[in-house]
């Protein structure tokens, strides 16, 4: 390994990671995990789909006191419904942190919440330093909703821990093939799709079981065919479980199921097929980037068509190479590479010199549009208004300094 090599993998060993969210039931407060990374869990309930309150001020001293007690010098937010992120991003730049965001969905561009959150999204990423999503059709969407260059704009997909979701032909029952949808039971993953071919698939095939697990407000739609059809001796439906006992699940089964109308990139296929399921999904979104053709058969989203993927799947499990397939999985998707790709966008975001003065983020917020841009504006203005007042309240040398991970990690190296 020569210097610059060995100077650039100490320096990114001493990358430390604040993670800041919101309370998850009895998880609130300051907390370390196995891994030794640090959580703050803030004082903030979320209202609907795990998501806090929208309001303009709100966590920012919090967040401002984190800020400082940690050193953090980069802020990296993800999810464009995620309110606390947004946040995060308006009070970090305000700061004059550099920010970097992740976008992990797909919206449209006609109904009314879509709109909204279309133009509430322009204004947060006019003044983000960089941009991330997970595939390139949610990169297409991305630009055209906030209206990015594409330069802006990096692609990195999701990562699975291979080790976590390994195969297991211990788990399956013998001489059955099973077929697994492991899934949250709502509009958007196809659920009515899925109750409607549930009835044809136990008819065409008599040996074959379906496993649904999840919840959901469509959970009843699902039980209501199970009852109608009389399907439960082939039919199981088992409540959500931990993402730690996914494996568990799938491992039950030959081929998973993805009924989904749109996706941006889709975890859950990617762990299927690690653990060496054949992945039947609907060709939405991102998916058909995810995997290649000889791991998944694409259907359109409608029942004839995923029938049909369906029985091309259950004609061709016994060619499934189970192993081989966890090892490609693995190899695509694995954490390093894409913790590695990340790092050269930190990389890129920390020597940027564009100008992030006051006078510079109104000029970008105005460009939002012609009622809208003043208005971010007018937002943007109080936010700085209310930094000023928290430095004056509060100054930073009155805020305690957490130790220095990376002095110790650089310590404890030359006492090796």
């Amino acid at each position: 390994m020569d210097l610059r090599n060995s100077l650039l993998v100490r320096r990114r060993c001493c990358v430390q990671v604040v993670v800041f969210t919101h309370a998850y039931g009895d998880r609130s407060g300051v907390r370390y995990l196995t891994n030794g990374l640090k959580v703050y869990y803030a004082p903030r309930v979320p209202i609907y789909c795990q998501s806090t309150f929208p309001n303009i001020f709100g966590g920012f001293q919090l967040l401002r006191n984190i800020i400082i007690r940690e050193r953090i010098n980069l802020v990296h937010c993800h999810q464009a419904f995620s309110s606390l992120g947004l946040h995060a991003i308006l009070q970090a730049r305000t700061m004059g942190m550099k920010v970097v965001f992740t976008d992990h969905s797909l919206f449209g561009f006609a109904d009314a919440s879509s709109i909204l959150m279309n133009k509430v999204l322009k204004f947060i990423l006019a003044d983000v330093h960089h941009t991330i999503c997970v595939s390139h059709t949610s990169k297409e969407n991305t630009v055209l909703r906030a209206c990015l260059p594409p330069s802006w704009v990096s692609v990195i997909p999701n990562a699975v821990d291979a080790s976590q979701f390994t195969p297991d032909s211990s788990a399956q029952e013998q001489d059955v093939v099973t077929i697994v949808a492991l899934t949250r039971l709502v509009y958007r993953k196809g659920i009515d799709l899925l109750a409607v071919i549930l009835p044809d698939i136990c008819r065409r095939h008599p040996k074959v079981k379906v496993l649904i697990c999840g919840d959901g407000p469509k959970r009843r739609v699902l039980e209501r065919i199970v009852d109608r059809e009389n399907l439960h001796s082939q039919v199981t439906l088992h409540p959500a479980v931990p993402h730690s006992e996914a494996r568990q699940i799938l491992a039950r089964g030959q081929i998973f199921l993805n009924a989904s109308l749109t996706e941006a990139f889709c975890m859950a296929i990617v762990e299927a097929a690690s653990v060496g399921l054949r992945v039947v999904s609907t060709r939405v979104g991102g998916v058909p980037e995810v995997l290649p053709l000889d791991m998944m058969i694409l259907a359109e989203p409608e029942p004839n068509s995923i029938l049909e993927a369906v029985d091309q799947a259950i004609d061709g499990i016994h060619g499934v190479d189970v192993h081989g397939q966890h090892l490609r999985v693995k190899t695509m998707y694995s954490w390093a590479r894409v913790a590695e790709r990340t790092l050269d966008v930190y990389d890129k975001v920390n020597v940027s010199t564009r100008d992030d003065s006051l006078f510079a983020r109104l000029r970008r917020y105005h460009r939002c549009g012609w009622w809208a841009g003043k208005l971010f504006c007018c937002v943007a203005s109080l936010q700085h208004l209310y930094c000023q007042y928290l430095g004056y309240w509060c100054p930073e040398d009155m805020i305690d300094s957490a130790p220095d991970f990376c002095a110790a990690a650089a310590a404890a190296a030359e006492g090796h």
